[in-house]
């Protein structure tokens, strides 16, 4: 397992996010909730792998192999998985997500309980179980002082799977996980976790919240490219998932290609069926290389504090409206909002024309800063707000 950082021999920051971020110098960006910016590192790893590719083609294949070993450590480290044989490098959640729907033991009568919040990602995957009878419960979370009780109160005796995200893409909410990954271990009940808009930007512990699966793109907070993801499945559950995909990678002896007998692979390379995105994986382990370096609790940190600070610099404009709760250990690093009688689109578009890169979303305005966007331009995106003249 990787070293994670102590207090003592964490780097200073501010040269740090100098080095690794110029993106600071040509503009505010607050989109990590989509896509984030790669870190300089990122870059120069992708320009040393193409270079490499050019120059010498796959001669250098068993090194590039070792990075792949590398980036299972990291991202292992990252969610604290007991060990790398838990992590699987798919293409992305949603792929993830239907490892998970489509080799689930489903019995005619099941169901599985969602919010009416998720990203369609992970609500078509089970709405597509409906020729299976498997029935889709979604739990309104707007307005609700218990949200955790109210996705609880939803399930009964058929409910085989709770999914839910950590943090939800729209409104922001951040849910308790260790309380809804307790519940469902005691009732039986599989606990599947889409973490994409918390893994790289709030500390995760898989163990601790009692997950069966998680799964999120590299892409956002993890400060990586499209295209590559991290699946963490719960030993225990690996050879209940029936495989849907088959192919020379997911076997126990990859590379191997002479013998005919083959079982697939004990750990979560079984779901992995093909050749490897090496060019993703040299990009994320780089970009999670910095995430490691740092530490994911000063990470938090830092993060939580720049979402405060639009939380409460946001609350105080009269004509404003908070859509993210500013209610202690409800948020991470999503803050939406919207202004009274303005079209969310073309305040969006205010805001990116003069440099705020942000997203429309929930019927407002998502801002979402990772742990190096400097204060000051937190400050200048929310005075920005003031150059708006709604229609």
């Amino acid at each position: 397992m990787l070293r994670v950082p102590t207090e003592s021999n964490i780097p200073t920051l501010e040269p740090l996010v100098r080095t690794e971020f110029p993106v600071i110098d040509s503009c505010i960006y607050l989109n990590h909730a989509a896509v984030g910016p790669w870190p300089r590192r990122t870059q120069q790893a992708v320009t040393r792998f193409a270079e490499e590719n050019t120059i010498d083609g796959a001669r250098h294949y068993p090194r590039w192999l070792e990075i792949e070993a590398r980036l299972r450590e990291q991202l292992a480290a990252l969610i604290r998985a007991p060990t790398c044989a838990d992590i699987a490098l798919l293409k992305n959640t949603s792929e993830a997500l239907s490892f998970v729907a489509y080799g689930f033991p489903w019995r005619d009568g099941d169901n599985i309980v969602i919010s009416d919040e998720e990203f369609p990602s992970n609500r078509i995957v089970w709405e597509s179980l409906r020729n299976r009878g498997v029935s889709v419960r979604e739990v309104r979370l707007r307005g609700q002082v218990d949200p955790e009780q109210a996705l609880l109160n939803a399930a009964d005796a058929r409910t085989r799977l709770l999914s839910i995200s950590s943090v939800q893409y729209a409104s922001g909410l951040r849910l308790d996980l260790t309380r809804l990954g307790e519940h469902c271990r005691r009732r039986d009940i599989a606990f599947c976790v889409d973490a994409i808009q918390s893994v790289g930007a709030v500390d995760i512990d898989v163990e601790a919240i009692q997950a069966d699966f998680l799964m999120a793109d590299g892409h956002k907070w993890m400060l990586g490219p499209e295209g590559i993801a991290l699946f963490y499945c719960r030993p225990q559950w690996r050879e209940r998932l029936a495989l849907n995909e088959y192919g020379w990678h997911m076997i126990e002896e990859v590379g191997n290609y002479d013998r005919r007998e083959w079982q697939p692979a004990r750990s979560a390379r079984r779901f992995e069926c093909g050749s490897p995105n090496m060019l993703g994986i040299h990009a994320l382990s780089a970009s999670v290389s910095l995430l490691l370096e740092i530490g994911m609790e000063t990470i938090e940190r830092e993060v939580l504090e720049r979402t405060q600070y639009l939380l409460t610099e946001l609350g105080k404009r009269p004509g404003t409206e908070l859509l993210t709760t500013a209610a202690a250990g409800r948020y991470a690093g999503i803050v939406t909002f919207r202004a009274t009688g303005t079209d969310p689109q073309r305040l969006h578009r205010h805001l990116v024309d003069g440099g705020v890169i942000c997203a429309p979303r929930g019927g407002g305005i998502r801002f979402s800063p990772h742990f190096y966007v400097p204060m000051q331009q937190l400050e200048k995106a929310v005075k920005s707000l003031d150059g708006f003249t709604p229609s």
